[in-house]
């Protein structure tokens, strides 16, 4: 049936029985049922027939039967009855409390991690390192390399700056460009992996440290751009 029983009362409910009851004698049919009863036991008082006219003959109906069914009763809302057939019917059934559309009332608070629930959260956490690993920007340096004098020899110099070697960083381009007095210096592009890998800990800890400083005296960054 399309309107349900614990509506009845309101405006909305009595709408919706007067379309349901439009070109309808009865719920079900020609003949009254256990569905009229049950419809009529759920509606407080015979509605207004200027507004509900479907609904207004319908009950009068219903109530009309009921009262022959019956007679020493009276025909009206908590009446005891039942459709003029072998089946007995209840008046009205009790909608069922709506239930609580909330997520947490099912969540144990206070309850023992199982080992299932932690390895899951352990799992959880790791996809979500990776994921910030896999996110982790890179950027593009340009360096200055200056050797000690002029006689150093600039191709050996490039040879042991290229043999720094470390996850998250990749050597790229390199040119000599002179600086005066006959000393050239190597300007050297480098690409790196933000989280992996410092440039100052690069030129401190390898470039200017033993045994590349015996070619590298020190170490600019000329250009920080992130990609």
């Amino acid at each position: 049936m399309a309107v349900t029983f614990s509506d009845l009362h309101t405006e909305a409910g009595l709408k919706s029985l007067e379309a349901f009851l439009s070109g309808k004698t009865y719920i079900s049919g020609d003949q009254i049922t256990k569905d009229d009863v049950k419809v009529y036991a759920a509606v407080l008082d015979n509605p207004s027939a200027d507004l509900y006219p479907n609904v207004s003959q319908w009950y009068e109906c219903v109530a009309s039967k009921l009262a022959s069914s019956f007679p020493g009763k009276a025909a009206g809302v908590g009446i005891s009855a039942q459709a003029p057939s072998t089946e007995a019917a209840p008046v009205k059934e009790p909608a069922p409390a709506p239930a609580a559309d909330d997520d947490d009332d099912d969540l144990d608070l206070f309850g023992d991690e199982t080992e299932e629930e932690k390895k899951a959260a352990e799992e959880r956490d790791q996809a979500k390192a990776s994921a910030k690993k896999k996110e982790s920007g890179k950027s593009s340096v340009l360096m200055d390399v200056k050797p000690w004098d002029d006689e150093t020899d600039m191709k050996k110099l490039e040879e042991a700056v290229r043999s720094v070697e470390m996850p998250g960083l990749l050597w790229g381009a390199s040119k000599l460009v002179p600086v005066g007095y006959g000393i050239k210096k190597m300007t050297i592009m480098l690409t790196i992996v933000d989280d992996l890998v410092s440039v100052d800990a690069l030129i401190e800890e390898h470039l200017t440290a033993e045994p590349i400083n015996e070619y590298v005296q020190s170490c600019d960054i000329v250009a920080f751009n992130k990609i």
